[in-house]
């Protein structure tokens, strides 16, 4: 079998065999399989050729009659939960050919591009299907130029994932629309609000559809507005791939930093209100299943986005059907005309372009609630894993990350490391106390109440520090959050690391190069640097700074011999 060939590698093999002895091309290492009396090398496969059945193509049918737009003012939607016939035609289509393989960023280096990552595979997913789905990713692209901020950090292309800049994440205590961040699925459907229509069924006493005149109409359904900060399970999750590679079909979307959190003020009303007017749920429903219109592609199965949250929740009145976001109408990529705000839980719950509710006994069996986003134990991976044994992530735990100063930057000051950052924590959690350390965690210093934003049962804190440092050289920054519950962050991105590469919840840490400025001998050489000219950036590069002259040198000795008498 070609894949499992005994073969051995020497120096001569190829000119990257130093990067790939030093783990630096980990995707082109055999895997060595010494469970027997030899050993085998199981070699990652060739690249191969792109096939395609055209005939067993066709005999689909016709992918524009198939997949035709399902209503008038509903651009880029395609209804595929109503249709399990329509579901195994995409099914075919898909397996029918192949792709190109998604290329592996967790080895490798991440493209230094904006967009970061194109997707390419999603790309060519919906092109494969065609119909109402072929220019989606087009369209989706522009909505992005024409909404976001031209600074927003492009992690992929499409589905669109994008964070703000590390300097503007936590620049305002509320996150302007063009700022807050997005984590997208499948494409940004165009819908006409006056051909809009959310529909109301399963387990209730009178299902029913609503427009959004219905929902708006402030007779039947009191306003309700929160501020509320949304935070990705994914965010922070480069530092988890940094230590170990995981799951594969995340990462590539969506390496997300520090910035996949943001704090906006919605407006709607409470799907409490909504369900209370269908009469109520019957026969012991307790969950809520929630439609996005945008297609979503997981293992070539192909559904609209669903996922599920309990009725304790909506009961709570902690779900919103917002159609306002920070004193605008909803955009586009947040879910205009009409999206859901889960409080206190992992964004990929709050669901964009809401078509439809329904009430349900158990949570929903749909891929993104019961086959994604989940945590496991460090013992499960790859070639072990079963979904039954991650727990799925509803609330965010308590989590916190240092926005300025960046890592491995070099910082000069006169004691004193300027600090910023935001600490939330989720299910309606807050954070009580943020704490730094300037040693990597061995002393911490607890920032000034009134440097830290205003308290909010749902929101994050924004916070600055002036954090003493009598260093010289290499120090590690640690920032972590203690939420009212007495909550704090594990120390380590080790205790955090899982295969599905979910909540970065460790302490966060950075390392920079302290230059104390108050220091005699650090003032004298950084004269001696202006002096000279000599550019003080980058660090590392060698520089040819004078030094001691010969006489100051055998002045030294002559007063501190390097021997010792007999």
């Amino acid at each position: 079998m070609e894949s499992r060939r005994r073969s051995s590698l020497t120096a001569l093999d190829r000119p990257d065999q130093w990067m790939i002895e030093q783990g630096m091309a980990g995707h082109v290492l055999p895997i060595l399989d010494q469970a027997g009396k030899t050993v085998v090398k199981v070699f990652p496969p060739k690249p191969s050729e792109i096939v395609q059945n055209k005939k067993a193509i066709q005999a689909v049918g016709n992918r524009k009659k198939l997949f035709a737009r399902e209503r008038e003012g509903w651009v880029g939607y395609v209804e595929w939960e109503n249709y399990p016939k329509k579901k195994a035609q995409a099914h075919k289509i898909l397996t029918s050919q192949t792709f190109a393989p998604c290329p592996d960023y967790q080895w490798g280096p991440i493209p230094g591009t904006n967009p970061v990552l194109a997707g390419d595979d999603f790309k060519a997913w919906h092109a494969a299907l065609g119909g109402e789905l072929a220019p989606v990713a087009d369209d989706s692209w522009k909505t992005v130029l024409e909404e976001k901020h031209p600074e927003m950090l492009h992690l992929l292309q499409f589905p669109y994932n994008g964070e703000p800049p590390k300097r503007l994440v936590a620049a305002k205590a509320i996150t302007p629309n063009s700022l807050h961040f997005v984590r997208n699925h499948g494409g940004i459907p165009i819908i006409d609000a006056d051909k809009f229509e959310l529909k109301l069924d399963g387990l209730v006493k009178s299902p029913k559809s609503y427009t959004m005149e219905d929902l708006m109409d402030e007779t039947k359904f009191p306003r309700m507005e929160k501020t509320i900060t949304m935070q990705c399970s994914g965010t922070r999750r480069i530092e988890q791939i940094a230590l170990y590679a995981g799951q594969g079909d995340e990462v590539p979307q969506a390496p997300w930093a520090e910035g996949a959190i943001g704090t906006a003020r919605y407006k709607g009303i409470s799907l409490k209100k909504v369900i209370k007017d269908c009469g109520g749920l019957i026969d012991h429903a307790k969950h809520l299943e929630l439609y996005g219109v945008e297609t979503y592609i997981k293992d070539l199965e192909v559904g609209n986005y669903v996922v599920s949250v309990p009725w304790s929740k909506v009961k709570a009145n902690e779900v919103i059907l917002a159609w306002e976001m920070n004193g605008e109408v909803l955009p586009k990529i947040h879910g205009y005309p009409l999206r859901v705000i889960v409080m206190g839980y992992i964004g990929a719950r709050s669901v964009k372009w809401l078509y439809r509710i329904k009430a349900i006994k158990s949570p929903t069996l749909a891929p993104v609630q019961s086959r994604e986003y989940l945590y496991f134990n460090q013992q499960v991976g790859k070639y072990n894993l079963r979904p039954i044994d991650g727990i799925q992530i509803q609330e965010m735990p308590v989590s916190s990350a240092i926005m300025s100063p960046w890592t491995k930057q070099v910082i000069m000051h006169d004691g004193k490391i300027h600090c910023k950052g935001w600490a939330y924590s989720g299910g309606g959690r807050w954070p009580e106390r943020v704490e730094l350390s300037a040693d990597g965690g061995f002393n911490w210093y607890a920032v000034p109440e009134d440097q830290l934003s205003k308290k909010g049962k749902w929101t994050w804190r924004t916070w600055e520090i002036d954090l003493p440092c009598d260093v010289e050289g290499w120090i590690e920054i640690v920032c972590r959050c203690w939420d009212n519950s007495l909550n704090t962050q594990p120390l380590n991105v080790r205790a955090a690391w899982n295969w599905g590469l979910h909540v970065t919840s460790s302490a966060h840490r950075i390392k920079v190069y302290s230059v104390n400025k108050t220091r005699t001998l650090t003032q004298l050489k950084l004269s001696q640097f202006e002096q000279h000219n000599i550019d003080l950036a980058p660090l590392t590069r060698y520089d040819a700074v004078p030094g001691m002259t010969d006489a100051e040198l055998g002045e030294y000795w002559e007063a501190n011999p390097r021997d010792v008498d007999e």
